[in-house]
Order: C-alpha cells, then structure tokens, then sequence
C-alpha cells in the first residue's frame, strides 16, 4: 500500500486523481495509463521526449479523426431512434403533427387567451426523453417557471402560441425544435427527441 502520509504527498495524490478523473470523462479507445504516467514523469524530470514531436501530431490528428467518427457514428443512432419515436408517435390517435414536425396531444383544452412571441408566461412542465427517463420538471419542484416564449427551445414558442390559457398539452420536439447537435448538459444527448407534458397556467405580461 502506499504511503500517503504527509500533506505534500496527499496533495500529489488528488492531483493525479484530478487529472484521471479528466482523462477518464475523455477517453479514448486504447489509452494506456502507462504511457500517460511516462508523460508526466518525463515532463517533471525534463526529460527529452521518447516519441518524437512529428509523430506525436501525426498520433494526436488520428485519434482525434476517430473520436470524431464515433462521435458521428453515435448521433446518427441518435437521430434515427428519436425519428423512430416521432414516425410512430405520429400515427396514434389524438396526436396532432404540424408543418415544423411539432407533434402535440391535447390533454386538457383552455378557453383563455394565447400568448404572442414576446409574452411571459407562467406553466407547469414535466420533461422527459423518448425512455421516459425525466431530466427537467418544474412538477417535481412544486414551483411554476416563468419565461418569455421566445426565449425557450424553437418547439416551446411555437406550441405555446397556439395554446390557450388554461390548456396542459403533451408536446413531441423533434431535435431541430430542441437542442439539436450538441443536446443540453449531460441529460440530454445529441439530436434528441423530447417530452414534455406543458400546462399553460398565465399569461403574465
């Protein structure tokens, strides 16, 4: 086991948790520890490098081409399993599609009025991936949001101005209408389809 007994050590020891706590958030297919340790050591040492620089650029540009592909790769099956939801989601009854690929259900219809572009509302809102798998609800908090309706995801400005006041619908956002290519945080992924169960409660200004 070993020793981590003075100040200086322990330290020495959480950065280079801190370091592989980095390493491990962005890896890469075959990065080996022992290599990265060699790095460090040599670089503390100033040792000459043992790879030359040339070849190292060449490494890095490779690697990088092929994160790059998975990447690709994985937003394809992204994309292809939320247009397989929206396709299916389509066809069932009550489900309403619009122009835009906006689909909406009506679970309770209003009689009050709808806001414009440039209102601030007050909703309700329940928010999940095509799994199911809840990442945002202001129902979980107990506490009503308010925001202006163009200052939300393209598929919330457009389904909130075609709700009446008093209305909850249940809103399918394609990804063009909702975080797109570089999805939101680690909860939402690129190119996902979203949930969102939206009650409008007010109109505020």
């Amino acid at each position: 086991m070993s020793d981590y007994s003075t100040v200086e050590k322990k330290v020495s020891y959480g950065i280079g948790r801190q370091l592989g706590d980095q390493l491990l958030a962005n890896p890469f297919d075959g990065m080996d520890i022992a290599s990265v340790s060699a790095g460090l050591k040599d670089a503390f040492e100033g040792s000459e490098f043992a790879v030359a620089r040339e070849d190292l650029d060449v490494a890095f540009k490779e690697i990088s081409a092929r994160i790059q592909a998975q990447r690709a790769e994985q937003s394809k099956e992204l994309a292809a399993e939320g247009e397989a939801f929206l396709a299916e989601n389509a066809n069932k009854e009550g489900v309403t599609v619009l122009e835009s690929g906006l689909q909406y259900e009506v679970i309770t219809e209003g009689s009050g009025a709808k806001p414009s572009k440039t209102s601030t509302v007050r909703t309700h809102y329940h928010g999940t991936l095509t799994n199911g798998s809840v990442f945002d609800s202001s129902v979980e908090r107990g506490e009503p949001a308010e925001f202006r309706v163009d200052g939300v995801i393209a598929g919330w400005t457009e389904a909130l101005q075609l709700m009446p006041t008093g209305s909850k619908w249940r809103l399918f956002i394609p990804h063009n209408l909702a975080y797109g290519e570089r999805g939101a945080g680690g909860a939402i992924g690129p190119y996902s389809a979203l949930v969102f169960e939206v009650e409008l409660i007010d109109i505020v200004a």
